[in-house]
């Protein structure tokens, strides 16, 4: 029988432990570190992109390298505290904040935000303003020395939910990349 940590198998763990480190890692390297065959290691990773365990692949880049070299945490707080707590629904369209995240403390929200510019920062922060009805407290990045570290899931003691335990779908995979 299966070894189970809340209800989910380690071997899935392993599997969205080693895409998190390497998306583009192939079913067959998949398959030969977590001992399951091509097949089986295919209908698993369909499974769990299925459950949303996993949600996608995507490059990872320089943001300096890309043009957005100024990283900044912009805290917000609406003017208004009876005011309709919209900012995320406000901001969504403004391309600049890479994330928002809700948050305890004297803000409601903190947007991680990256630019072009101390420029592009203060037009950034007039837009936010404007948008959300909210006052800012920024934070300006110096310097990065980690980011984008892979969840430690196999010392976590937390399974993946959502458990469908029907069938993976899908065919005989080939060799080629998952992502």
């Amino acid at each position: 029988m299966a070894d189970y940590r809340d209800g989910v198998e380690d071997i899935d763990l392993k599997i969205v432990s080693l895409l998190c480190r390497d998306g583009r890692i192939s079913f067959t390297e998949l398959s030969r570190q977590t001992g399951l065959s091509v097949s089986a290691t295919h209908q698993r990773v369909r499974r769990l992109e299925r459950r949303g365990v996993i949600k996608g692949y995507a490059a990872m880049i320089d943001p300096a390298g890309a043009g957005l070299p100024l990283t900044a945490f912009i805290s917000i707080k609406p003017f208004d505290p009876a005011a309709p707590d919209d900012a995320p629904e406000r901001l969504a369209h403004l391309p600049g904040i890479e994330a928002c995240h809700s948050v305890a403390g004297d803000e409601n929200y903190i947007l991680k935000v990256r630019v072009a510019s101390p420029s592009a920062l203060e037009d950034l922060l007039q837009q936010i303003r404007a948008c959300a009805g909210v006052s800012t407290r920024t934070t300006i990045v110096l310097s990065t020395p980690y980011e984008n570290r892979p969840p430690d899931l196999e010392h976590s003691g937390e399974g993946i939910s959502g458990t469908d335990g029907g069938d993976p779908e899908g065919s005989e995979p080939d060799a080629e990349g998952v992502g």
